[in-house]
């Protein structure tokens, strides 16, 4: 497309339009911003704006400003960076530092994550450079830029899986393990990522742990609880989980009154593998009809009716029912408008979903690591949200439906 000339000011302002019209104009824009916000801060810092007379707010002087180049979701932008001293209150003063485009930053932290799960996911630095030259637009990185970064993430992930939850009022737990593949000594193999998923006092999710194992074995899941206690997690009122015998020991070797809950959907999976093809869809009815009654009660009732029919229908059933036992219908002891989030793990599934998602165009994963400061990486940048329990209004205070723990 030809060039469009504008009179302003007395002037010809030349716009060209094409394709690039429009990014380009974001950039300006963005450029703009980015001046309003450090000018902003640094007017705060200093308690004065440019040129104003002395003042009793004021805290220190400007002098000058110099050229930085910062790349964002939009490119890379350049602008001018303010510079001044701020008086310290012993006497002296300092350089005044930037807390929004910090000291040496040359990209946004959303550039910076997707820099890094890029690299996770298997791409070299050469192909990163490649997959996101859109953003990049010739801004810099390097090997050692990328190293840093992974760096940066590996020391926030330590500092993540030994923070203290004390503070978190954990009331209900979520623990269940996933399977992705990952590439283990040229080989590709599945590995369990054990996944710790809390419910906080006013009904936030929260993730709790990450962490790789051999197996979900008993003594796997007994180190994560152990973790979580050492952590000051306290004593949660009830653990939803998979149906695993490993882990439904840890969590009662550890706190002997905590109520667990087996997930009704994993059940399902179980019941179905035990009956014929054609008597499944029969099946499902009758068990969705028992677990989503509408009182105990009720879920009483269609147990027992559950039972005696599918008794005489395939045996099979009803042992693969009752090996369950009463876990199957700890959430009937919880207020009723909390049933549908604890009947099932599917808020872990949630998580896992999303993992799939951003990975699903690869066969696996180059390792363990990756698994885990990607899964992290994504929690961190928001790109994975939890949604507010349902019915946490009626969480109680304290975890009244289990006891002080008692130590194994």
């Amino acid at each position: 497309m030809g060039d469009n000339s504008n009179e302003v000011g007395g002037g010809k302002e030349i716009v060209r339009f094409d394709r690039e019209t429009i990014e380009r104009e974001i950039r300006e824009r963005v450029r703009d911003i980015i001046e309003d916000v450090v000018e902003a801060e640094i007017e705060e810092a200093l308690g004065a704006k440019p040129s104003a007379r002395v003042g009793e707010r004021r805290r220190g002087y400007r002098h000058g400003s110099r050229e930085r180049t910062l790349t964002t979701s939009v490119g890379p932008t350049k602008f001018a960076m303010p510079r001044g001293r701020v008086k310290n209150v012993g006497g002296g003063s300092r350089e005044w530092r930037s807390q929004t485009v910090e000291r040496y930053e040359r990209r946004s932290r959303r550039v910076d994550e997707a820099i890094v799960g890029v690299y996770l996911s298997g791409a070299n630095t050469r192909r990163i450079r490649g997959a996101l030259a859109p953003l990049l637009r010739g801004g810099p990185l390097s090997k050692d830029a990328v190293s840093r970064l992974v760096g940066r993430l590996k020391e926030d992930f330590g500092q993540w899986r030994q923070r203290d939850l004390k503070e978190e009022k954990i009331r209900y737990l979520f623990m269940d393990g996933w399977y992705p593949k990952v590439r283990i000594d040229r080989k590709r193999v599945r590995v369990p990522v054990l996944v710790t998923l809390g419910t906080r006092q006013n009904g936030e999710r929260v993730v709790l742990d990450l962490r790789i194992a051999g197996d979900e074995s008993g003594a796997a899941w007994g180190e994560v609880i152990e973790s979580l206690v050492k952590r000051q997690i306290g004593v949660p009122a009830v653990a939803v989980v998979d149906g695993g015998a490993g882990l439904v020991a840890a969590l009662e070797k550890r706190w002997k009154r905590i109520e667990i809950q087996r997930c009704t959907t994993h059940k399902l999976r179980n019941l179905l593998a035990k009956a014929p093809v054609r008597m499944r869809e029969e099946l499902a009815e009758d068990y969705r009809r028992m677990v989503y009654a509408e009182s105990a009660k009720l879920v009483a009732e269609q147990r027992g009716k559950f039972r005696a029919k599918w008794r005489l229908k395939c045996a099979a059933v009803v042992e693969s029912l009752d090996e369950a036992g009463e876990h199957l219908f700890t959430f009937t002891k919880f207020p009723s408008s909390q049933w549908k989030a604890l009947r099932t793990t599917n808020a872990i599934e949630r998580i896992n979903e999303e993992f799939r998602r951003r990975t699903k165009t690869q066969a696996s994963l180059p390792g363990e690591e990756a698994v885990l400061l990607l899964m992290y990486g994504l929690l961190r940048s928001g790109h994975i949200r939890l949604r507010r329990m349902v019915g946490w209004k009626d969480i109680p205070t304290s975890n009244r439906v289990a006891p002080v723990a008692e130590a194994a």
